[in-house]
This record gives structure tokens, C-alpha cells and sequence, in this order.
């Protein structure tokens, strides 16, 4: 195909796209040992699989030739891109990283990082949200960053309190059923 009909130019390196929430200004990136493990884990296999990898193919496409018209090449330097990015991404967050081991919570009266809280909305539905590091958050299976609305509104509450939480829609009150700790 053309250069003229493709959007991509030469040389320049496509931009950062956030890969995840932002931290607030001065915070550490507070983790699960579990989170950690994973984020680790992630960075290992893209460097030790995933780029040798495709780096193989990318040499392999660039020894056919041409490679202005080469799909294999075009897409394995656009894929090598995109695994370096995730790597400095990695890398920049495991160096900020801060490792808060929920098993080893002393007060498991209060609401802190790593809890498991039950709590009821005014309606009366259930929710059972677990307090993450922002990178090991998924709120579609109950795991929350940190520094969400929920888990601020959440954090230092104790079991039977009502917290307040602020939301688009208004003013929700939140009452506290149960609070856990791994241990």
C-alpha cells in the first residue's frame, strides 16, 4: 500500500497512552504482595518470551526484503513497540511500588488498603468490595483501587458505621456489615 493512504510516518514513535490510572501527585503505588508478584511476573515473561520472540519474527521478515509492503515486519515493529512501552510501564510502576501486606493489619476494627468490606447501599443491594493498589484493581470482580470514591469513602470506617459517599447523582449513604482481613 501507499504511504500516502497510511496515517503511520517514519521514525516517530507512537504515543504514551495511559495504560492505567494516574497516581495522585507524592503517593507511593501501593500493592498487594499479590498485585506485586503479578506485575513482576508480567514484566519477566514480556521480557523473556514475549520480545526475544518477536524480535525472531521481526529479523525473519526483515531477511525477505522489501520491507515497505511487508505485513510480517510492519506488524512485529509495531508489536515490539507496544511490549516496550508496557515494559517502561512496568518498570516505572515496580520502582515506585509499595508493598502493603493486608495479612499483617493490626487494627481489623477500620477500614484500611487490603480489606474486604460488606456494605449496603440505601436501597438496601449488598457489595462486597475488596480495597486494592490502583494497578491490581477490577471492579467488575469486587476489586477496587484504593483511590477510587468507594474505598476513600470506606477507609477508616468501622463495622456499623454509615459513611458518606459522593457520587454524580447525588448523596449515597453507605452502612458497614462486615469487614476482613486475609490472614
Amino acid at each position: 500500500m501507499n504511504k500516502a493512504f497510511v496515517k503511520e510516518q517514519d521514525g516517530v514513535e507512537d504515543e504514551e497512552l495511559p495504560e492505567a490510572q494516574a497516581l495522585p501527585a507524592g503517593t507511593k503505588n501501593y500493592l498487594t504482595p499479590g498485585g506485586y508478584a503479578g506485575l513482576r511476573d508480567e514484566l519477566a515473561h514480556l521480557m523473556n518470551e514475549e520480545r526475544p520472540a518477536m524480535v525472531q519474527v521481526v529479523s525473519w521478515a526483515a531477511s525477505n526484503g522489501d520491507r515497505s509492503e511487508n505485513g510480517d515486519y510492519l506488524y512485529g515493529k509495531k508489536r515490539l513497540r507496544e511490549i516496550d512501552r508496557r515494559m517502561r510501564f512496568l518498570t516505572k510502576r515496580l520502582e515506585l511500588a509499595e508493598v502493603v501486606d493486608p495479612a499483617l493489619q493490626t487494627n481489623r476494627e477500620q477500614v484500611f488498603f487490603g480489606a474486604t468490606v460488606l456494605y449496603a447501599n440505601q436501597d438496601g443491594e449488598e457489595h462486597r468490595v475488596t480495597i486494592v493498589g490502583v494497578d491490581e484493581a477490577e471492579p467488575l470482580q469486587g476489586r477496587i483501587s484504593w483511590i477510587s470514591p468507594v474505598a476513600r469513602a470506606l477507609t477508616k470506617a468501622k463495622l456499623g458505621d454509615t459513611v458518606t459517599l459522593r457520587t454524580p447523582g447525588g448523596i449515597e449513604e453507605l452502612d458497614i456489615l462486615e469487614i476482613r482481613y486475609p490472614d
